[in-house]
């Protein structure tokens, strides 16, 4: 065993790791969330569901196949924290590990089946490199190891590096968002269906933006995944 791991191995008898939910010690086969913590996940289960909730808060406004949540996002409920982890504390490891457990839910679904290609939410190269990594692309990832389905990061990109959308009503937001995404090659998405990855969606106002510049793409399927709803 190398000295490293003696020593993390002896750390954690004295300074135990606890879940970022519950605050709970960790046990040795856990990493960042308790099983309970990940047991008691508000799953929507809504890939199993036409015409659910976020199905709903976007008709109308771009044409999409079908929306799935993986979970409901509350104040003070269980996933925000997991969230603000991945977000803000640097443990994109957890966005992955959402994105892989939503994944193995998919896997055999009619939602499912006809995605070719997995699209994450793009973040600004500045946005980016302040935080080291795109939240929505280690989701996205996630899903791909949990379905075999291939990543795609360079194609759509965000071109304009706005403010946060927190705190924003949804006019504002929309306003915040509208144009700032284009489709470099848009031939490479052609007549594909892709699934288009976020971490929550609260008023649609990015995968909307996001939506209409993959339009582009002539035949040009879209279908969404994002690990919370807000509610």
């Amino acid at each position: 065993m190398k000295l490293a791991s003696i020593f993390e191995e002896f750390l954690g008898l004295f300074f135990p790791e606890s879940c970022v939910v519950c605050g709970e010690p960790l046990l040795q086969a856990e990493e960042n969330i308790c099983l309970s913590c990940l047991l008691k996940l508000p799953r929507t289960n809504n890939f199993l569901e036409t015409d659910n909730a976020a199905e709903k808060l976007l008709a109308g406004r771009f044409p999409f196949e079908r929306i799935a949540t993986f979970c409901y996002f509350t104040k003070g409920g269980i996933l925000q924290p997991i969230i603000h982890q991945v977000k803000y504390n640097g443990k994109a490891h957890l966005g992955e590990t959402l994105g892989l457990l939503f994944g193995r839910d998919l896997v055999g679904s009619d939602f499912l089946s006809p995605i070719q290609l997995i699209i994450p939410v793009p973040l600004h190269p500045k946005k980016q490199k302040q935080r080291g990594y795109n939240q929505a692309e280690m989701i996205a990832r996630g899903i791909s190891k949990g379905t075999n389905i291939p990543v795609s990061t360079n194609n759509l990109v965000r071109i304009v590096h706005n403010p946060t959308q927190t705190k924003r009503n949804k006019m504002q937001r929309w306003e915040n968002v509208k144009d700032i995404f284009t489709v470099n090659h848009p031939e490479e998405f052609e007549n594909k269906h892709i699934l288009l990855v976020d971490d929550i969606i609260t008023t649609g106002s990015t995968i909307e933006a996001c939506a209409h510049a993959l339009l582009a793409s002539r035949g040009i399927k879209i279908s969404i995944a994002t690990i919370g709803e807000a509610i």
